[in-house]
């Protein structure tokens, strides 16, 4: 079984890249002046951003394959495992690195924040592609953190540094914004696909509530790429749309007399009849007993 490296510091990131640790907690790192990683699986403990700054050709999503012309951003969280190998190099393109450990932001407000970037848990073929302007506005993000590294350590500097960090990923948060718009090609399709799943899970009644997780990787997408997708298109979380999909079909089955309500919430994947009561309330605004005798 592969040795899988833990990398929980900046200083033993750096050692592997060749460069010097100017920060005990933050590094960026110009890849083109920067050892290759070796061909191993690593375990990071740290937050990445990788921009590859060069046309890369194509970049996989799900099963199939997207063009892209001006490079892109790939992240990494706390805890995620890299596997790097000879043929591809997932990060290794000239381009920028920026690394941070969960410590630096702790008590900012970006470390309370943090959990609202939902892309550091996206696949690595969920990357965030660049057009030329938003690559130079990123570049140049990278700069300044990298700048106010190179200045001596002082009472502002953690401020400094975490409202740059702050601000880039703001940028990022844009950005994926507008490529869930004008990449529309990579996403068509995949609301009807969700429904398309709900409508033959509950059709063969599983004996269980599908969860966002499950759906997404039935669709070969990251459960966070795939609920800020569906609320994009939606406007409602993919456990809302669950949800929604569970009480319209509750809507049907609740008119046949011969089950009771226990019966259908157990049809439809509920545990217990009573949590099956109170998000139909919630949703309908009377009881099940209540719809089917009101209907």
């Amino acid at each position: 079984m592969e040795e899988i490296i833990k990398i929980e510091s900046i200083d033993t990131y750096n050692k592997l890249r060749g460069v010097s640790t100017r920060h005990p907690l933050i590094t960026v790192v110009d890849l083109s002046k920067a050892n290759r990683m070796p061909a191993r699986t690593f375990n990071f403990g740290l937050y990445g951003v990788y921009l590859k700054d060069q046309m890369c050709g194509e970049l996989r999503y799900g099963r199939r394959h997207y063009d892209y012309q001006e490079g892109t951003l790939v992240f990494i969280g706390p805890g995620q495992i890299v596997g790097m190998n000879t043929k591809e190099r997932s990060f290794e393109a000239n381009g920028w690195g920026l690394l941070f450990h969960p410590d630096l932001i702790k008590g900012t407000h970006l470390g309370r924040h943090i959990q609202e970037y939902s892309f550091f848990s996206y696949d690595v073929n969920e990357a965030l592609h660049l057009s030329e302007e938003e690559r130079e506005i990123l570049l140049d993000g990278f700069r300044k953190i990298q700048a106010e590294l190179g200045r001596a350590i002082d009472k502002h500097s953690k401020k400094l540094v975490t409202s740059g960090i702050e601000l880039f990923l703001n940028y990022c948060n844009r950005f994926y914004d507008s490529q869930f718009i004008t990449r529309d090609n990579v996403h068509k399709g995949v609301i009807e696909k969700f429904e398309s799943l709900l409508q033959d899970y509950f059709t063969t009644e599983q004996g269980q509530l599908p969860s966002v997780s499950w759906c997404a990787g039935q669709l070969n997408l990251s459960a966070n790429y795939f609920g800020d997708l569906v609320k994009k298109e939606t406007g409602r979380s993919a456990q809302e749309y669950i949800q929604d999909k569970v009480i319209d079909m509750a809507k049907e089955r609740v008119f046949d007399l011969e089950k009771s309500i226990s019966e259908v919430a157990y049809e439809l994947g509920f545990k217990y009849p009573a949590h099956f009561t109170r998000l139909f309330k919630q949703k309908v605004g009377v009881t099940p007993v209540e719809y089917r005798k009101l209907n």
